[in-house]
């Protein structure tokens, strides 16, 4: 049977959906977007327009809850690449903006830049495990102009074939990004229907929804763009002091914007990805490796499958800067916590530091525990034909099952999984192969991958239509 894990019991959760009605009811959220208020006024929401705060009745949450799709796809350029949400996988992605990399080849860390982007990018294209996009390092490089973010854009989709999640900047720029997208995938209904990008939104804990980022996700109201609701309370800091209670902030900051997201567009596809944090005690910073941070992942994940929504889990997060002995057994920890309440989509591979420093050693290395995590909740398959017991009994006392056609068939299944780093020969082998450590090992698996790896050609035709939209940005920001 496969491998679950339940931090919440079905009375934690149904008291952890009551407390939440309650909250949203009687002391509501501030909306900081007038259109975000005026949707929600028309859909049944209390809007006090001097405090900006809005209550949302029972009736209206339950109806937006029923109107969110349970399942839908992810789609991409690449194919044969859509992922279902809902439908028993999971899929990894990368964490998200580090400021500084730690450089493979000067093992230096500096700050990131567009080379630095492109080549991770480059890396998560190459790296299968990896299934869809966030943005792993910040390009210091650039200004942050309407040119920028269109470069940013087309880069993306140059460079990367999987499923892209990421958002604008502002209202302003959404319509860019939408012209983009029908060059590269094609007409109106073709993104609606397909899925190929999803937008993330971060509602600021507690209780907060901010009105860049939603008037930015509304102008691409009419679209069906999935919405990945991530909001980041700090245990103890901007969330409540114990873990139940950052359960119930969490679910009240993805709930709120849910219900916006449902009286803007009715039916928008919603991915339920709260990522609770942990506060030191001692210091008030976040501590990406408290091992907290692997509990609340799992009652987060346990509660998108209480409403039965796609959820994006967050795990493998550290303290230290550095790969190296912290880092594995803090990111291991926290991230097969989560992966056993098994999201659709888990977060959290390549960042140290408290997701500030972006190594790509450390990525593939946690693509390897990943795939690890996968296998633990794989379980122990007991269908009919796994026992074995006439294989036991033919092969009798003092035999051997090296031979036998199952063994081979169940080592091709998976039964066993088969390490792709590290060292799992004799120490002769070892020693004769130069005493190779891990790091040596992922550095030189970065510079094949960056060497070998071709993205997919999106096509002259929409090369040209890119370099067309890049130029009147261009005019755009120097106008």
């Amino acid at each position: 049977m496969e491998t679950y894990l339940r931090v919440l019991s079905d009375a934690d959760r149904d008291q952890v959906h009551e407390k939440t009605i309650r909250i949203l009811a009687e002391t509501g959220v501030r909306v900081a977007s007038e259109l975000g208020r005026d949707y929600l006024k028309k859909a049944g929401a209390g809007v006090d327009e001097n405090t900006n705060i809005v209550r949302i009745p029972r009736k209206m949450l339950e109806e937006s809850l029923a109107a969110a799709p349970k399942k839908f796809s992810l789609g991409a350029r690449r194919p044969d690449w859509n992922l279902g949400m809902n439908e028993g996988e999971c899929y990894l992605m990368p964490d998200g903006e580090g400021i500084t990399i730690i450089d493979h080849r000067t093992r230096e860390e500096r700050p990131g830049t567009f080379a630095d982007w492109l080549d991770a990018t480059r890396i998560l294209d190459a790296l299968d495990d990896v299934g869809v996009y966030w943005a792993m390092v910040e390009q210091g490089d650039k200004r942050g102009t309407l040119a920028d973010s269109v470069h940013y854009w087309n880069s993306i989709f140059q460079n990367f074939s999987k499923h892209v999640q990421d958002s604008s900047p502002d209202a302003r720029s959404s319509p860019w990004l939408l012209e983009i997208l029908q060059v590269v995938f094609g007409n109106k209904d073709t993104i609606r229907n397909t899925h190929p990008f999803s937008f993330l939104v971060c509602p600021q804990s507690p209780l907060m929804i901010d009105a860049q980022h939603t008037d930015a996700y509304l102008a691409m109201q009419g679209w069906n763009i999935p919405l990945a609701i991530m909001p980041m309370p700090l245990m103890g800091g901007t969330g409540p002091g114990n873990m139940i209670s950052m359960t119930i902030q969490g679910n009240c900051d993805v709930l709120a914007m849910l219900c916006l997201a449902q009286a803007a567009e009715p039916g928008t596809p919603i991915i339920y990805a709260p990522a609770l944090a942990v506060m030191n005690p001692r210091s008030g910073m976040y501590s990406a490796g408290a091992i907290e941070s692997g509990l609340l992942s799992s009652a987060a994940i346990e509660m998108g499958k209480y409403y039965q929504l796609p959820v994006e889990g967050s795990g493998g997060g550290t303290d230290t800067f550095l790969p190296g002995i912290q880092a594995s057994y803090e990111r291991a920890m926290s991230l097969l916590l989560g992966m056993l309440s098994w999201p659709d989509l888990m977060i959290g591979c390549g960042l140290l530091g408290g997701s500030m420093v972006m190594s790509l050693e450390q990525l593939v290395i946690d693509v390897e525990m990943f795939r690890m995590s996968k296998q633990v909740h794989r379980g122990i398959p007991t269908h009919g034909e796994a026992f074995l017991d006439e294989v036991i009994q033919r092969v009798g006392p003092g035999g051997n099952f090296l031979g036998e056609k199952s063994t081979v068939m169940n080592v091709h299944s998976g039964e066993w999984l088969i390490p792709r780093l590290g060292v799992h020969e004799t120490q002769k082998a070892w020693e004769n192969a130069g005493k190779k450590g891990i790091l040596e090992e992922t550095r030189a698996k970065v510079e094949d991958l960056l060497s070998t790896h071709k993205p997919l050609p999106l096509g002259e035709e929409i090369e040209k239509e890119l370099k067309h939209i890049q130029k009147r940005a261009q005019e755009s920001s120097d106008g």
